[in-house]
């Protein structure tokens, strides 16, 4: 019997045995050895059983992994963490475990979600105590320091979008809208709007404007960021580092190279519950009798961009920090904005927003758009297969709701 003191494990402790079996199959017979190992408490058996999982889930497209070396590489993880644990090493713990929630199976996800909250309630409670009348007295300066940071000279958000921005038709603002009146007027008809007015009762208002909040709670997890201007980008690239070490790279980047961190399209809110109880699932996003199909986070300094792209779902982006400039064209005009033909890249347009190449797109400049300031507390709905470009004007923290309407996730 584990001791008490111990991390619990019960669904790795039911679920081992097949487990194992299943990998074995596989021919994964070094991996079994050193798992089996591992279950007794030997951290390099346990390390050397992620490093094989690891291995697996990188020997090819991540389409073509088999899902068992996924549950094999959450079993490896949180071995991993049991021994580490039991040594007083919970900052190793943590990245260990966040790990086999971002790379792993779900087949382990209670025992890792559980391992996380454990260790997230051990290492807060001692500094909750104490740095709770600090935060208190602090915490009015720091909102207001950070809105000003948030404050920006027009003429200089101007200078940074791309040509004839706020120039041409803007995007419906509505305030406290109805769920009838958005169905009515912009779900149905398949149109953009700004609500605003509808996310003062969310936590995150009050709450993610503070620095220290965001590193108490989740300071320690591990987080895939981006690194590089965007996505299309040759120079692009990904890395796992720990909130508290994004939150710094936040503070840090002061705009001059073409290398923000941008954690983006990421479901932070499955991965840190604490983060979650912090935002609700407007009422909008049940529009149509569908059903929520993600929820990310989109958290970045001024100067983070996404290209111009479209998704496959309706979508209610929501400004909870800072503000963004977002361009959007109807999807009728989708062959005149360029898509890529490579089947990874067929959502997103070869056109540059930035940087216009008008030799090869000459079209483009004439083309008929919308366009709009997010300001903390809107939301924005985006039709299905509207392109959109996004620019962070300032430190910004989002989060979108995808959802599909019945007519794409029912049977007929």
């Amino acid at each position: 019997m584990a001791s008490p003191d111990a991390l619990q494990t019960p669904t790795l402790d039911a679920e081992a045995p097949e487990l194992i079996q299943r990998v074995t199959e596989e021919g994964g017979y070094a991996f079994s050895t050193m798992a089996a190992l591992a279950a007794g408490g030997d951290l390099r058996a346990a390390e050397a059983a992620r490093e094989m999982a690891w291995e697996q889930l990188h020997s090819g497209p991540w389409s073509s992994v088999l899902p068992v070396w996924r549950d094999a590489y959450s079993m490896a993880c949180l071995h991993v963490a049991k021994a580490q644990y039991a040594r007083g090493e919970l900052k190793e713990a943590f990245r260990v475990l966040d790990m086999g929630l971002i790379m792993g199976g779900t087949l382990l996800r209670k025992d890792l979600d559980a391992a996380l909250h454990r260790l997230s309630a051990e290492t807060a409670n001692a500094d909750t105590v104490a740095a709770k009348g600090k935060d208190e007295e602090e915490g009015a300066q720091k909102s207001a320091s950070g809105r000003k940071a948030n404050e920006v000279d027009e003429a200089e958000v101007l200078r940074a979008l791309p040509r004839k921005s706020l120039s041409c038709k803007l995007v419906a603002r509505r305030s406290a809208l109805s769920l009838e009146g958005f169905l009515c007027d912009y779900f149905l008809s398949g149109s953009p709007v700004i609500i605003s007015d509808s996310m003062a009762h969310w936590p995150a208002r009050k709450k993610w404007g503070d620095m220290e909040y965001l590193k108490r709670v989740a300071g320690e997890r591990t987080v895939p960021v981006e690194v590089g201007k965007n996505y299309l980008c040759s120079d692009w690239k990904q890395e796992l580092i720990t909130f508290s070490e994004f939150l710094r790279r936040i503070q840090s980047f002061d705009g001059t190279s073409d290398d923000p961190t941008y954690l983006a399209q990421h479901p932070l809110f499955d991965q840190i519950s604490d983060l979650r109880k912090d935002i609700l699932i407007p009422d909008y996003c049940f529009a149509g009798g569908g059903e929520l199909r993600s929820l990310n986070a989109w958290f970045g300094p001024a100067g983070t961009v996404t290209p111009l792209h479209h998704d496959p779902h309706h979508n209610i982006l929501a400004q909870v920090v800072g503000r963004k400039y977002v361009r959007l064209y109807p999807a009728s005009i989708s062959e005149e904005l360029y898509p890529y033909s490579e089947t990874m890249l067929h959502n997103s347009s070869k056109v540059d927003l930035d940087n216009i190449d008008e030799t090869q797109f000459p079209k483009v400049q004439e083309l008929e758009f919308l366009d709009c300031i997010l300001e903390e507390g809107d939301m924005l709905y985006i039709p299905p297969r509207w392109w959109h470009y996004v620019r962070a004007l300032t430190v910004s923290y989002s989060v979108s709701f995808w959802w599909s309407d019945c007519g794409s996730s029912c049977p007929s």
